[in-house]
């Protein structure tokens, strides 16, 4: 998974909001980097996400 399928997973919120989501020491270790970008196992994503949701629709309001 990719940061434009993070992005869509996450309601479509901005590229600047999933780069701070990934810089976070809580966020999964991506799996590889690419020329167009890191990559993430989904289910590492999908994990971080149900555990981080309060957070994250809290933060929303920022």
């Amino acid at each position: 998974m990719g940061t434009h399928e993070i992005r869509v997973r996450l309601g479509g919120i901005s590229r600047q909001r999933v780069y701070e989501l990934t810089m976070r020491r809580s966020f999964p270790e991506p799996v590889a980097e690419l020329e167009q970008g890191r990559v993430w196992l989904a289910e590492d994503i999908e994990r971080w996400i149900t555990e981080h949701r309060r957070e994250l629709a809290d933060s929303e309001g920022e």
